[in-house]
């Protein structure tokens, strides 16, 4: 069996990184922060196509695999970019039934948001800030589309373009969706995990370049054993942490019955390597490392909001004890 990505996804998260480090930054997510538009934004994550990955062809879409988004996503991830390529994960799932709708979300032309929480006053949800369209479930297990209002407090991440949501209109896109949105959830959390990924990677290697650099007591601090090993873990968990994001990714449309266990492992480790490696990045920078004019802190705010999001680390490990389990004893 192979484990390695295809030449053609090697060429996808090529071509990703070339899009994302041309377009989105750290700089642009701090000017994010300061009320500038989110790079590089919906407009044009359509345009290249990536919002319409895992958009059926029928719909106008491209009809690749989540491992093709999640490629895609990670590169993304390494400049905090925005918006998130979990939320067209999760619409795709969700709008199976209404390829008019998919159609929209491919080519950019409507904005989509998935509400989590009550309709009524959602919890916070990504990319809601400027969504025109939200997804969400309500109380009967129907999944419904409308227009809403929805509103953003202070941000701690504004590339996340959290906000909470009160539906003003709705329409009923399928009865009984419970099993649809469990799957859509779980989808979109392989995608923020891949996001967290990038992140924790470029984090990890910044922090790298420091080191090698700074001088501190006539030595380079990477020669400090201490520096090594705090890099080094760091550096081990993104390694596990890209096993785990190309399992979920893959076992979604080639195991999909290992999905929900895969999926809930990425994100749970998804949350303590992004932590760690932001961490490490500012640590390894010490004072310059805490200042509002250096990337360090932003990767930080990444970690600190994206632990959270889909569900946190606590509610994941849960379901992979609860899967494993009842696995085992069959």
């Amino acid at each position: 069996m192979n484990f390695d990505l295809g030449p053609d996804q090697r060429d996808a998260a090529a071509g990703a990184r070339d899009f994302y480090r041309g377009s989105a930054s750290p700089a642009a997510a701090r000017d994010a922060l300061e009320g500038g538009a989110v790079a590089p934004g919906r407009k044009a994550l359509a345009d290249i196509g990536f919002l319409g990955i895992p958009v059926p062809e029928s719909a106008g879409g491209a009809g690749g695999s989540l491992l093709d988004l999640a490629v895609v996503a990670e590169q993304g991830g390494a400049v905090l970019a925005g918006p998130s390529l979990a939320t067209a994960a999760r619409a795709a799932v969700l709008l199976t039934g209404a390829p008019d709708l998919a159609a929209q979300l491919a080519d950019g032309s409507a904005a989509f948001a998935v509400v989590d929480g009550p309709l009524t006053g959602s919890s916070p949800s990504i990319d809601a800030a400027g969504a025109t369209s939200f997804l969400g479930l309500d109380d009967g297990g129907a999944l419904v589309v409308g227009e809403g209002e929805a509103t953003a407090g202070p941000p701690l991440d504004a590339t996340r373009g959290l906000a909470s949501v009160r539906l003003t209109s709705r329409r009923v896109l399928a009865e009984d969706a419970a099993g649809l949105w469990a799957r859509a959830r779980q989808v979109a959390t392989v995608v923020l995990a891949a996001e967290d990924l990038g992140a924790a990677d470029a984090a990890v290697q910044m922090a790298v370049g420091y080191a090698q650099q700074r001088e501190a007591f006539g030595r380079r601090i990477g020669s400090y054993q201490a520096v090594k090993h705090m890099l080094v873990d760091a550096w081990v968990g993104v390694d596990q942490l890209r096993s785990l994001v190309w399992w979920a990714a893959w076992a979604a449309d080639a195991a999909p019955e290992e999905l929900p266990l895969a999926a809930s492992a990425a994100k749970a480790l998804a949350a303590e390597v992004l932590e760690r490696a932001a961490e490490t990045c500012v640590q390894v920078h010490g004072g310059i490392g805490f200042t509002w004019e250096h990337d360090a802190h932003l990767y930080w705010r990444r970690a600190k909001v994206d632990r959270l999001l889909l569900g946190d680390a606590a509610e994941h490990l849960d379901a992979v004890a609860r899967l494993a389990v009842a696995g085992a004893l069959g």
